[in-house]
């Protein structure tokens, strides 16, 4: 095999493992979350409003992280450094 191939696999694996923890994580955080604050809810209803602020703030929090997964992954397809290196080595 030659080294643009090993990138190319790499990037592909790379970016596979990147998107599929990095949507794990969040999802089991914003599923724990939601339950949380549908608890605190139900224990104490008055303060609904100020549960529901704060729970979409942690909410986006949780989400950056899936979102930063996404973007490594898309750079590691779409614009991968190593290309270009290898690229410019492969003529010899």
């Amino acid at each position: 095999m030659d080294m643009i191939t090993l990138i190319g696999m790499a990037s592909v694996i790379g970016a596979a493992v990147c998107i599929g923890l990095g949507a794990i994580g969040p999802g089991l955080g914003q599923g724990r979350a939601v339950a949380q604050a549908l608890t605190s809810i139900a224990q104490q209803p008055d303060e609904r409003n100020a549960i529901t602020r704060t729970l979409f703030v942690g909410l986006a929090m949780i989400e950056s992280a899936a979102i930063y997964c996404f973007v490594v992954s898309m750079i590691l397809l779409f614009a991968n450094p190593f290309w270009n290196y290898a690229i410019e080595n492969a003529g010899g």
